[in-house]
């Protein structure tokens, strides 16, 4: 075989190769085309992939951040479903987001990914200064270094007293709590038929006025078994002071029944033998009682919406689009929701929308809902977003997403279908004409939304978060409240602070104020 004949076969071998790559290529995807030069992903891809720098942490990446705090912080960190106030815990964990520079230098001038990082924030309880430290780990997945934030963030220590109540906290003080109404075991028989496990407690917040207070007062209702107990007060309230990191040391500091205000449980049950409480007999409200939200008789099916071609958005992990939009969603743990590079017609006009807080302030004759000024990101706005129902909460044809999350605990929990995206029917034209003078003719364009939707239970109300993107460019941001109200206990005067809604509750006067955080992005004006 001469020189010339091997270069034949070696050219033809070449080609042959080139060609089954090219058909290989062409099978796995026949959008890509088979470039010798260079092989691009479509754009599509590429916004996919670009949206991963605002997706949530997922759950291995929570477990490996664990693991790298447990072996780095070089003090023990006890699991924070088990931790006391004396313990040092990790109390949640978040995306980390890159500056916005950062993130804008990557997205549109090809700069360099920048890393992937968490945001932890850690209780040292066992500390000879007890504080809250905030901590940046990275890069993810496999972190090899922590940063300490606090001080650049907040200008100072971030005192311990501050921190937020935990799931563990809250049992504690419920033990407490009932542990000590067996001082007014004969009141509690006589009002309210205590039989021992038919109460419940309900928080209020703040916990004091100034600086270094950790005192809260907790209503006391009958635990109504499905159906909304917050709407059966009794009439006894108590504050708890739990600021000391040694649960033995808490005491119940006032006490409050029907009006009146006493030194302490034992004072109460004291006058009470002595005749001089004015008590009120409050009857156990049985199960599936007027608060319960069971059907009491099947109804018939009501009209479903239905996408007769298919879906005509793309929801891609954390990354969504539609007609003109695209967007990527997030949840934070704490304050809820969040979307970030909002695009129309691949113009960004959005950089981050995200709900930020949700305050609901209370007005009552009773301390309890008199000083309640609730703050829910405290209590986790992401946190309790739960499984939403097919066919209540979103249309039975939605696309439901599960988020992770890592909150009061070392292990990463799911919240199944917590968030739903679908295209809406708004039952009303976009636009639309009849003529019939000069010419006669119709015109007229069916309107419909693209809706992303979470629904946050925090403690009574349930609150409908709706990001609504429209044909025209339009966004809207609507919040639903629904749920059960907050009530107190109806005595004379109660009217001057609320409506009376059942034999001894009054519905108390209280105002929402939600907040958002908007950032926009016009022609390149940030």
């Amino acid at each position: 075989m001469n020189m010339k004949t091997v270069v034949i076969l070696l050219l033809l071998a070449l080609a042959t190769i080139f060609a089954l790559v090219c058909v290989l290529l062409t099978k796995k995807d026949k959008s890509t085309r088979c470039i010798l030069s260079e092989l691009q992903d479509p754009p599509e891809d590429i916004a996919i992939d670009r949206s991963q720098i605002f997706a949530d942490l997922t759950a291995d990446e929570m477990v490996q951040v664990v693991k790298y705090l447990r072996d780095h912080l070089g003090v023990h960190l006890e699991d924070a479903f088990h931790a006391r106030p004396s313990n040092n815990c990790i109390y949640y964990l978040d995306l980390h987001l890159p500056t916005k520079a950062e993130v804008l230098g990557f997205l549109d001038r090809g700069m360099v990914r920048p890393s992937r990082e968490a945001l932890a924030v850690v209780y040292f309880g066992n500390q000879p200064d007890p504080n809250i430290t905030e901590f940046i780990v990275g890069p993810l997945p496999f972190p090899t270094y922590h940063r300490d934030i606090t001080l650049r963030k907040f200008g100072k220590k971030v005192p311990y007293h501050s921190r937020p109540v935990t799931e563990r906290e809250y049992r504690d003080i419920d033990l407490f709590i009932f542990y000590e109404l067996s001082q007014v075991s004969r009141l509690l028989k006589v009002c309210c038929e205590y039989n021992g496990t038919n109460l419940a407690t309900l928080t209020s917040a703040p916990r004091g006025f100034v600086s270094g207070d950790r005192a809260t007062w907790f209503i006391l209702f009958h635990n109504v078994v499905g159906s909304g107990y917050f709407i059966h007060p009794i009439g006894l309230e108590v504050l708890v002071n739990h600021s000391s990191l040694s649960i033995s040391e808490w005491k119940i500091e006032k006490v409050f029944y029907n009006g009146q205000y006493y030194q302490d449980l034992a004072q109460l049950e004291k006058e009470f033998s002595e005749g001089r409480v004015k008590e009120v007999r409050v009857k156990m409200v049985r199960q599936n009682d007027f608060a319960s939200m069971k059907p009491s008789e099947p109804s018939r099916p009501g009209p479903v919406q239905f996408e007769p071609r298919g879906m005509r958005y793309k929801v891609n992990g954390s990354h969504v689009s539609w007609q003109s939009w695209s967007f990527t969603f997030g949840m934070n743990v704490n304050t809820g929701p969040r979307l970030f590079d909002i695009r129309f017609e691949d113009k960004r006009i959005v950089y981050e929308l995200s709900l930020q807080e949700a305050l609901a302030t209370y007005g009552s004759n009773c301390p309890g809902g008199m000083v309640t000024r609730y703050m829910d990101g405290s209590l986790g706005i992401g946190k309790f977003s739960y499984e939403l129902v097919r066919g209540v909460d979103c249309p039975y044809m939605a696309t439901y997403v599960d988020r992770y999350y890592l909150i009061d605990s070392d292990i990463p929990k799911l919240n199944k279908n917590s968030f739903c995206i679908f295209e809406h029917d708004m039952g009303v034209p976009l636009r639309r004409h009849f003529s019939n003078m000069g010419s006669f003719y119709y015109g007229g364009l069916a309107k419909y939304a693209l809706v992303l939707r979470s629904i946050s239970t925090l403690i009574n109300y349930d609150y409908v978060w709706d990001f609504v993107f429209y044909q025209n460019g339009a966004i809207e941001v609507k919040v639903h409240a629904t749920g059960y109200i907050s009530s107190s206990f109806f005595m004379e005067g109660g009217t001057e602070y609320g409506n009376r809604v059942g034999e001894h509750t009054l519905g108390t006067i209280h105002n929402h104020l939600i907040n958002y955080k908007v950032d926009l992005d016009v022609e390149g004006f940030h």
